[in-house]
C-alpha cells in the first residue's frame, strides 16, 4: 500500500469512529439543540388585557396566548415579526422566538392592550 491510501484509510477510520461516538452521546441525550421545542409559556387574554403582560423566556421558546374572553383579540408584535389571525373565545396563538430581544405587541382590534416578551440567550 502507498502512503496516501494508508493516510486516507486512516482517515475514513477516524470519521466512522466520530460518528459513531456522536451517535452513541446522541442516543444518551448527552447532545443538546440549542432550541428547546418544548419549551412553552402561556400567556392569557381575558377583559382586555394579556395576563402576565410580560414575560421572560430563553431563546427557543414558544409563547402561547390564548383568548379567554368572549370578543376576539390579535397578538400583533410592533416590528411585523409575528401576527395571529382574530382569535376567538378559547382560540390559541403560538411564536417560537428563537433570537434574544425584546418584543413589544399588542391586540391590533384594542391597541391599548400591549404586552412585551423579553428574549434571553
Amino acid at each position: 500500500m502507498s502512503l496516501t491510501h494508508d493516510c486516507i484509510r486512516a482517515f475514513a477510520a477516524g470519521v466512522a469512529l466520530s460518528c459513531a461516538v456522536y451517535g452513541t452521546f446522541a442516543a444518551a441525550g448527552q447532545f443538546r439543540v440549542a432550541r428547546d421545542e418544548t419549551a412553552r409559556v402561556h400567556v392569557g387574554i381575558d377583559n382586555f388585557t394579556f395576563t402576565p403582560s410580560t414575560v421572560t423566556v430563553r431563546a427557543g421558546t414558544r409563547v402561547e396566548w390564548q383568548n379567554k374572553d368572549d370578543i376576539p383579540h390579535t397578538v400583533v408584535d410592533t416590528t411585523g415579526s409575528f401576527r395571529s389571525q382574530a382569535l376567538d373565545t378559547e382560540d390559541k396563538f403560538t411564536f417560537a422566538f428563537d433570537r434574544p430581544g425584546t418584543f413589544d405587541y399588542f391586540c391590533s382590534l384594542h391597541p391599548h392592550m400591549t404586552g412585551k416578551v423579553v428574549v434571553t440567550p
